[in-house]
């Protein structure tokens, strides 16, 4: 572990971007990483899709930004033959800082392909990260839920340390829980005493407040999922030890959320936006939640230009927000 990415990097202060499906594309990962996230985590990828489904370097969700840097790229895969040779392409194609696997993602599509269906039978899990190790010289780590339907994550870490993990990642709900209730940092902590490599929380960490009372648990770091959408500042708050979750003023908020839209058109290389802003739809909002206003023409834009329009007050610094008409029902000027 000594001199490999993660102690590296986890001798600065900070939180870690989590993998989130149609979240944390390049862009999102771009805009954590210049707030300070001590790594990003790209969304899963399907190792059998790699190897065997004719995916290239060319796929957007292992794919880097121009110049992007401390970014680990997540597989999800149940053959250790099939994750070794994944592992192989993932470092040719995408050049990582490190890969992680997927013991986690509860969702249906993923049961007996890997994920956290791996809680089940971990001693599969375990050959998993050996094969990994094996075909990679980077550090490889592994996200993990409490178990599949009961707590067993003490059992299942430290195994994975057995087999050679550098890092595990533990998100304090079980996979039968899903999202709710709430995640048992009780249990995160048991699992960060009884291994010997660092282990990062997961679970409900919106706030500063709230990062910095997990840390206590004798946690490495804290991983921040969904409060970091519409929120990069909050990697910054813990980069720099600032004790306020105060957000940056509402033009500074606007100018991220365009920034957020331009990065999305470049990466994609859609001149149109017709396709490649859509995702964003459900997360420009959130970077101005206190101007609700503008919700409704910020979940139907098409292009940057319609971004720009929405924002064009804020972006202005006027302030003078009345409710925008909808792209596409503007009339000409």
């Amino acid at each position: 572990m000594q001199g490999g990415f993660y102690h590296s990097r986890l001798q600065h202060p900070g939180a870690v971007l989590a993998p989130m499906a149609g979240y944390s594309d390049a862009p999102m990962r771009q805009l954590a990483s210049e707030q300070g996230a001590l790594w990003t985590v790209s969304e899963m990828i399907s190792a059998r899709g790699l190897v065997l489904g004719g995916d290239t370097e060319n796929l957007t969700l292992g794919r880097p930004f121009d110049g992007e840097t401390n970014r680990v790229v997540q597989l999800f895969g149940a053959d250790p033959d099939i994750l070794a040779q994944a592992t192989r392409q993932v470092q040719d194609w995408f050049h990582p800082a490190a890969i992680d696997l997927n013991m986690g993602c509860p969702v249906p599509k993923v049961r007996g392909k890997g994920g956290a269906c791996l809680l089940q039978t971990p001693e599969t899990a375990f050959e998993l990260i050996r094969a990994m190790k094996s075909a990679t010289p980077l550090d490889v780590s592994a996200k993990i839920r409490l178990g599949w339907d009961h707590d067993r994550s003490v059992e299942v870490a430290q195994g994975l340390a057995a087999a050679g993990v550098n890092l595990i990642t533990v998100h304090g709900r079980t996979s039968a829980q899903r999202y709710t209730g709430e995640a048992d940092w009780d249990a995160i902590a048991r699992v960060a005493a009884a291994v010997d490599v660092p282990v990062v929380g997961s679970g409900d960490v919106t706030s500063v407040a709230a990062a910095r009372a997990r840390k206590v648990t004798g946690v490495a770091t804290v991983m921040i999922g969904r409060g970091a959408v519409g929120n990069p500042w909050l990697f910054r708050a813990l980069a720099t030890g600032a004790d306020t979750d105060d957000l940056p003023p509402a033009p500074e908020r606007a100018r991220t959320a365009l920034r957020h839209a331009e990065l999305q058109e470049r990466f994609y290389d859609d001149d149109t936006g017709r396709l490649t802003l859509r995702p964003l739809r459900k997360v420009l909002p959130k970077y101005l939640p206190d101007h609700p206003e503008l919700r409704d023409a910020l979940v139907q834009v098409t292009t940057v230009q319609d971004v720009r329009e929405v924002l064009a007050p804020l972006l202005a610094g006027t302030g003078d927000l009345a409710a925008p008409t909808p792209p596409g029902a503007q009339a000409a000027v």
